[in-house]
């Protein structure tokens, strides 16, 4: 099982913070939105006297929420098509699972969300990356790209759009491409819209949107950004194909059910008034524009500018993103502050890429990403210097 890229530093920003520098998290997508009061209301007055099972694939009365939801955002399905899962990771896990035997391939454009891999290593599946450049914004790869990886093996093509953890934005255009190529070899397109509300430069068009592909479509999706309820762990798996919802719902019924305060949050988001997206969507695209107005004043930076979600790739002048994230918490301090980043290492399947790369996920407050940066820029700074000192040090010995 693969170490996750956003965590693994964790011990060593602890370490800092015990020596009393402040550490400013832009290394995981934990959103300091506030979560709508109205949901966590729901469960605080919840008439509950025994907090039982819920049904498998989850409470109807919620899944039928669902239905709702969807058809606001033009995905025509049933309560019959929706299965509650816990958070977006157990949709994916399922997905794998159901849809793909141990040795099967999945397609997916890199750099991706680290934990595919580790659902992927659970499910013996193997992930075949495709590489998208940070020199186009992290564009779909040309399909003759993925032609050229397809083996005997591969059962199924993934993406996340707007994607983690570039921020991209997947046109229609690249969305009817992935279509034709599921339908010419057969392929499942499981699709991660776990950022959905979070487009900015477009409409985030679903896997679902796409006409004539309802049998090879998986979609998974989450209230934990889009509500700021990641501690929730309640998402979504849903698909009109009634042959691999039945065997999901197999896997759903072996753990039982899903987090049944959770399902009640869900229910109530669903109520929230449909602007209640206009304030998050601003915070998060000023938040955007600060980030990568910063990163790309810095000499030797360069950050493309994401469609959505809250994220960035950003290229740095550095030889090691996992050693200059380390060095940042273990031996760099501005002002008693620094900052933490993950390095991009762990989000390519390919060995050797995100060398000089790392993701920053802008979901501190404009303040704090000033002072980030205020901090990054010193830190290059340094760390050149240090790099020079070790490269003279070296060639006197």
């Amino acid at each position: 099982m693969p170490p996750s890229p956003i965590r693994k530093l964790v011990p060593f920003a602890e370490a800092a913070k015990k020596k009393g520098i402040k550490v400013y998290h832009l290394n995981i997508g934990q959103p300091d939105i506030e979560t709508p009061p109205a949901i966590l209301d729901a469960v605080r007055h919840a008439d509950i006297k025994v907090l039982e099972y819920s049904h498998s694939a989850g409470n109807e009365s919620y899944r039928r929420k669902l239905v709702q939801y969807y058809k606001r955002v033009g995905i025509e399905v049933t309560h019959e098509q929706i299965l509650i899962t816990t958070g977006g990771s157990e949709a994916i896990m399922f997905a794998f699972f159901t849809c793909l035997n141990p040795g099967d391939e999945v397609i997916i454009p890199e750099p991706f969300y680290a934990n595919y891999n580790g659902f992927a290593c659970a499910a013996g599946v193997n992930v075949v990356p495709i590489t998208a450049h940070i020199e186009n914004g992290f564009a779909l790869p040309p399909i003759k790209e993925f032609e050229k990886k397809l083996t005997p093996k591969t059962r199924a093509i993934m993406v996340c759009s707007p994607n983690n953890p570039t921020g991209y934005l997947y046109s229609r255009d690249e969305m009817e491409a992935l279509k034709e190529i599921c339908l010419k070899h057969n392929l499942y397109l499981f699709s991660d819209e776990a950022y959905r509300e979070f487009a900015y430069s477009g409409k985030a068009i679903s896997a679902m949107h796409l006409d004539g592909l309802d049998q090879n479509v998986v979609l998974m999706d989450t209230i934990s950004k889009r509500y700021s309820a990641c501690g929730a762990r309640l998402g979504a798996f849903v698909t009109k194909n009634k042959q691999v919802y039945d065997a999901a719902l197999k896997f759903a019924q072996a753990r039982l059910s899903p987090p049944g305060l959770a399902q009640i949050m869900g229910e109530a988001a669903v109520d929230l008034p449909e602007h209640y997206f206009d304030a998050p969507k601003a915070e998060y695209m000023a938040r955007r524009d600060l980030l990568v107005s910063r990163l790309n004043k810095m000499p030797g930076v360069y950050c493309p500018n994401p469609g959505g979600a809250f994220y960035a790739i950003a290229k740095l002048s550095i030889d090691d993103s996992d050693k200059f994230c380390q060095w940042l918490l273990e031996d760099f301090s501005y002002n008693n502050q620094t900052v933490m980043l993950a390095p991009a290492t762990g989000f390519y399947g390919t060995e050797g890429l995100g060398k000089n790369e790392v993701r920053l996920a802008y979901v501190l407050n404009l303040d704090a990403i000033n002072a980030a940066m205020d901090c990054l820029e010193k830190a290059l700074e340094e760390y050149a210097s240090y790099l020079q000192k070790g490269v003279l040090e070296s060639s006197k010995m």
